[in-house]
């Protein structure tokens, strides 16, 4: 048996495949684990961090400088004033307001003067313009009752001034304006679903192993809420600096990453976390690269999740991004769901954990070609030419077991006919962490 061991392992050295990992171990009782020349992170701990693109947290980290046409800006003043930021909006929301309300009053103010209203204050048998305003305090105080259409009955127009009444008319229909347009910017402003990213997790790091004798690259995505995204979508784009042939140097050239598009498995139903993989191919940019290659690459992949807020139908937009040194080859991550008595739970706490797992160091072109001449290693079925479909069958498991147990097996078959249908995905995973270990593969 050591023997055997011996020789299976200098196989796997041989062809680059990482041994697997016996038992996961709890969080308190984990060593830190060295790296190895075959399982670790794609870069190098001392490598230099550099700048990113897209934050964590989905902000573009660029900068507009040197704009020469602000004009533009105010092409589109709506928009400009969502844009602002809340200290700025609150300031200009009240600054707007105060100074409709001082002009009309200067307004009100000069037509009192202009009229004597201000020298005949108090006479009886003299009718003002506007009845008690002898100041420009009274003609502020009269614009903001105007406007608000507060009318507390002190300060009233009367019919003798034609001047005042097309004030009022123009003052009316001006300050509505005024009302729609800022009220309109708060409410666009605090209806926007940037907070409803808040709740978009994205995984920590991105993984790269074989799924179906393909190699995958894989990130994981999760809402925390329980009202969901509509028309959840996603894409991935890769951010890296290029040379072209004829020496054209582009700096961070963007190139899509094919996540689904062509299957439909870009759409998401995100219901509980999901693990978005690209199948590293022909047409994938890290197709000729091995692990050994992709520590000398510097790029960022930039994934958007996009959808519509199910509360409000407006659409939401979160974002995230992984460096170089934040992808990890030969990693899985660790499952999240389990089945509990009559729902599916979703443990968060492990939702950015992996764990290791059998991967080549060669790249995926490279694992094509080996698995064209014939399976790597036939102890491990993940690397297997042909993958075989396993489907449940308990009247196989029953027909391969001992046949004086074949009995006792027809029999709790049996009862779980009669339970129903209803539950029978429970059931089968039931029955099949029952079945022996030699079974239960």
């Amino acid at each position: 048996m050591a023997g055997d061991s011996r020789v299976l392992m200098d196989h796997n050295m041989e062809i680059g495949v990482t041994p697997a990992q016996v038992k996961k171990l709890p969080k308190h009782l984990r060593e830190p684990q060295i790296p190895t020349d075959r399982t670790h992170l794609i870069t190098d701990p001392a490598k230099k961090p550099r700048q990113r693109y897209v934050q964590k947290d989905g902000k573009c980290n660029v900068h507009h400088g040197n704009v020469q046409e602000t004009y533009r800006y105010l092409s589109d003043l709506f928009t400009t004033l969502v844009d602002l930021r809340w200290r700025l909006s609150f300031f200009i929301f009240t600054l707007v307001y105060v100074v409709n309300w001082l002009f009309f009053g200067f307004l009100w103010w000069l037509i009192a003067l202009i009229r004597g209203d201000l020298l005949h204050a108090g006479e009886e048998d003299w009718t003002p313009c506007v009845e008690n305003l002898n100041s420009f305090v009274s003609a502020f105080l009269f614009s903001i009752e105007t406007e608000t259409t507060i009318g507390y009955g002190y300060r009233v127009i009367t019919e003798k001034c034609p001047e005042g009444i097309i004030l009022l008319l123009v003052q009316a229909i001006l300050g509505s304006i005024v009302n729609a347009m800022m009220v309109g910017c708060m409410f666009v402003k605090i209806s926007q679903p940037k907070n409803r990213a808040e709740t978009l997790m994205f995984s920590h790091n991105a993984v790269i192993s074989v799924r179906d004798n393909k190699m995958c690259l894989m990130f994981r995505v999760g809402d925390l809420r329980n009202s969901h995204i509509v028309e959840a979508s996603i894409r991935a784009k890769l951010i890296r600096s290029q040379q072209t042939k004829e020496g054209e140097f582009i700096p961070l050239n963007q190139t899509d990453i094919n996540i689904g598009f062509d299957t439909g498995d870009d759409r998401l139903f995100l219901v509980s976390p999901l693990i978005i993989s690209h199948e590293i191919n022909e047409k994938s940019p890290f197709w000729e690269l091995s692990m050994a290659q992709m520590e000398k690459e510097e790029f960022e992949i930039v994934v958007i999740l996009e959808g519509m807020v199910e509360a409000t139908g407006m659409t939401c937009q979160a974002r995230s991004s992984y460096l170089d040194t934040e992808v990890l080859w030969g990693y899985r991550f660790t499952p999240v769901l389990s089945l509990e008595n009559g729902f599916y739970e979703v443990d968060y706490n492990n939702f950015h954990d992996v764990y290791e797992t059998n991967t080549p160091a060669c790249s995926a072109k490279e694992l094509a070609a080996k698995l064209r001449e014939g399976p790597l290693l036939p102890q491990l079925s993940l690397l297997s030419p042909e993958p075989k479909t396993h489907t449940f069958d308990p009247l196989n498991l029953l027909s391969n077991q001992d046949p004086l147990n074949q009995e006792e097996g027809k029999a709790e078959t049996e009862i779980g006919a009669e339970r129903g249908g209803s539950n029978g995905s429970a059931a089968a995973l039931e029955q099949v962490s029952a079945l022996p270990d030699g079974l239960n593969k």
